[in-house]
């Protein structure tokens, strides 16, 4: 269907270097044909498969480190890997509700690696945002078996620096995960009058001792001053409540949107 031109146009670009999706949007020529091409012509040459990867571990490359941050805070809360033999991807869960998260999520993901295909699949109340390689294990290293709050979660050094240089950013990708900020609402008599008080608060709760005290550490170097609200016996909400605190999250972070 596709004239010899077109055919050695495409390997040569693949030989460049240039990936398969972007060969075939160039060419107009579907993926499925394009990968096809690219075997028989590493078949010819002799040439092993070596899957293709911008992954900033393994080729040493640099990589947007604020973006990173975002989307650490984004993996810590509602976030996982699956790593299997014939499947791996990065999935973020994000709320209907909040469109603009969906978006910033995919956007950080493909920011911080470009290469690899991403996909929204929708889900009950929410969107799963997925990319799929292998090698956000190398990114991710806090992925292993088991739920997050059942096992020891501890940042790399290199990943403590990148959050120490990029605070807010790591604690947007938590707040958009697994915070918000809500209104409260109280009363009280002035003037022998009863009277609506409301007040903004930061809420960020969270199983994982581990991920709220890098949540509540994080927030102190930035100056916030934090609380623990216990809900029964398990304090698993971390509250910001104060005036000046809630204004520096404001300036910083906001609402989900």
């Amino acid at each position: 269907m596709y004239d010899l031109e077109t055919r050695n146009r495409a390997i040569s670009l693949m030989r460049d270097g240039v990936p398969n999706r972007l060969v075939a949007e160039q060419l107009g020529v579907p993926r499925g044909t394009v990968g096809w091409w690219r075997s028989e012509d590493r078949r010819r040459r002799g040439e092993e498969f070596v899957r293709p990867t911008d992954c900033p571990i393994c080729t040493g490359r640099d990589y947007d480190r604020q973006a990173y941050s975002y989307l650490l805070g984004l993996y810590l809360g509602d976030g996982h890997i699956v790593s299997r033999r014939k499947q791996h991807h990065l999935s973020v869960f994000c709320g209907d509700v909040w469109p603009g998260l969906i978006d910033a999520a995919e956007a950080a993901m493909r920011t911080v690696m470009p290469l690899p295909r991403t996909s929204r699949r929708q889900r009950p109340g929410c969107t799963e945002v997925k990319s799929y390689t292998q090698h956000w294990t190398c990114l991710f290293p806090q992925h292993g078996p088991g739920k997050k709050h059942e096992r020891l979660i501890a940042l790399e050094g290199w990943q403590q620096d990148i959050v120490d240089a990029y605070p807010w950013d790591f604690l947007r990708g938590l707040i958009h995960s697994d915070g918000c900020r809500i209104t409260n609402w109280t009363t009280r008599v002035v003037g022998g009058v009863r009277k609506r008080y409301e007040y903004p608060r930061y809420v960020f709760a969270n199983k994982s001792d581990d991920i709220r005290q890098l949540y509540c550490a994080t927030l102190t170097k930035v100056g916030v001053e934090w609380t623990t609200m216990a809900r029964g016996s398990e304090p698993f909400n971390i509250s910001v409540a104060r005036r000046a605190s809630v204004a520096l999250m404001d300036t910083h972070i906001g609402p989900k949107y």
